[in-house]
């Protein structure tokens, strides 16, 4: 049964957050599906992610192509993992179900700390995983590095 890890973001933006939680992953040999909702936004972390330093380049992909399968991380706004995926990075508050923390190694939920809504949103969908059975951590970077502020 897999864990889902909550990240509250006070500090750095998400697409730094992000590429350190999937260098992690991938040192972990997890492949990694990042659930958005928006294509667009989508779109720009792809760009992001292909402009980061060539010594930490992270394989990645933008879901709708040929080859998504074979991407050790996809983009995607769907809720199908294409690729395989044993960790599911949520951004920008796309679903993530009970069911998909239960069959995966990590379920990762990143939200804005800056933004009510996706605070709300985020305590919503702890409570929804939690009372479903679902193992769940919630991370802060409130003091200046990542620190478990709970767990359930």
């Amino acid at each position: 049964m897999g864990q889902a890890l909550f990240y509250h973001l006070t500090r750095n933006p998400l697409e730094v957050t992000l590429t350190m939680l999937l260098e992690k992953s991938r040192e972990r040999g997890w492949r990694v599906v990042v659930r958005g909702t928006d294509t667009d936004r989508l779109r720009w972390l792809d760009e992001k992610l292909w402009l980061g330093p060539e010594e930490g380049f992270l394989p990645h992909g933008l879901a709708g192509g040929p080859h998504d399968a074979d991407q050790p991380v996809l983009l995607t706004s769907d809720t199908a993992i294409a690729n395989g995926a044993t960790c599911l990075m949520a951004i920008d508050g796309a679903p993530v179900g009970a069911d998909e923390v239960a069959e995966l190694e990590r379920a990762c939920i990143l939200f804005d700390g800056r933004n009510e809504a996706a605070v709300q949103h985020a305590r919503g969908q702890w409570k929804v995983l939690t009372e479903a059975g679902a193992s769940a951590q919630y991370w802060s970077e409130e003091g200046g590095r990542w620190e478990k502020k709970a767990e359930r």
